[in-house]
């Protein structure tokens, strides 16, 4: 679980993915539709990917994957992501982390 922690620590947004997944795709674009550029860690490409999995269903995630992390803080997997999105408060939460330029 530390690594987790630290990696989602790392920048503002970061969302654990795996390649194949489209809802991961999705809520990416829905990130970058909204001018955040967020630290994508693909799981399936790491060694520890099993142990990553079951930190983040430790931590909260309703699946592993994709699992969002606004300011190191855990926002949760498509459904909040875009239950937070439809009701307003997403573009708040992110709003330290657009960008101006993108």
């Amino acid at each position: 679980m530390d690594k987790v922690m630290r990696m989602s620590s790392e920048k503002g947004v970061v969302i654990f993915t795996k390649s194949s997944c489209c809802l991961c795709y999705a809520v990416q674009i829905l990130f970058r539709d909204l001018r955040v550029q967020p630290t994508i860690h693909e799981i399936d490409n790491d060694p520890d990917c099993r142990e990553i999995e079951k930190a983040l269903l430790r931590l909260g995630c309703s699946t592993a994957v994709p699992a969002v992390f606004v300011g190191g803080k855990l926002v949760g997997s498509t459904n909040e992501v875009m239950s937070l999105h439809l009701s307003g408060s997403l573009v708040p939460l992110i709003k330290p982390y657009q960008s101006i330029l993108y």
